[in-house]
């Protein structure tokens, strides 16, 4: 059964938990680690514009039930990275449609990363974004990335057309990009890292994990 969990405005209450670690792993990976001092805030939670009622979640959850991966999608028909802060990545005119979401936050804790190779967790969450874009009717994907991503996703068998010139910025250079959301790069990405079946956790509530010391949470 999958351990990547679609978390929207309609249930968040029964994640809490789930989404208050989601926001402190943001702000310890892009504040932190990656130094992206435009997003430091006072605490230590990461959440920017487009943290809203709009926004989808999809929370990769351990054994325990502690977040460990996640990413973010909003659709373009609201504000959005592309759209409202980057348009001149798109030629000033950002691809906005109701089966257009913006793909935004995909990161995995550092403990499940690996040094000399793809980790597996990033590929479930890779999966579960094209799953959970399969299951929601979106048909293509936007996305502000540095500019080594559109190769490296081509390479999983999805299809990328970056849309306009690259940006440099302090942090790297960075692109805007638009992606075909689609069954055969989501076969190309389990085969590349090797995940077999469904990632995607086919309830919205979050199951009874064991608690650390042996007793059901």
């Amino acid at each position: 059964m999958g351990r990547i969990f679609v978390v929207d405005w309609s249930h968040r209450k029964l994640w809490q938990q789930q989404l208050e670690q989601h926001f402190r792993l943001r702000h310890e990976i892009y504040v932190v680690e990656r130094k992206w001092q435009a997003l430091a805030r006072p605490i230590e939670i990461e959440m920017d514009a487009f943290d809203t009622e709009n926004a989808i979640y999809l929370l990769a959850l351990d054994n325990a039930g502690d977040v460990i991966g996640g990413s973010r999608l909003v659709p373009t028909t609201q504000p959005h990275l592309l759209g409202d802060v980057f348009p001149q990545l798109a030629n000033g005119a950002p691809p906005r449609a109701p089966d257009i979401y913006e793909w935004t936050r995909f990161f995995i804790s550092n403990p499940h990363r690996t040094a000399d190779r793809s980790a597996r967790l990033a590929g479930e969450v890779l999966c579960g974004l094209l799953e959970a874009s399969l299951r929601l009717g979106v048909r293509k994907i936007s996305v502000v990335c540095e500019a080594f991503w559109p190769d490296r996703l081509r390479a999983l068998g999805w299809q990328v057309e970056v849309l306009g010139e690259s940006m440099q910025r302090e942090d790297g250079e960075i692109v805007g990009a638009l992606i075909e959301v689609s069954q055969v790069a989501l076969e190309g990405t389990r085969r590349f890292y090797g995940v077999e079946g469904v990632v995607l956790h086919p309830s919205g509530v979050p199951p009874l994990f064991p608690a650390r010391n042996g007793h059901e949470a």
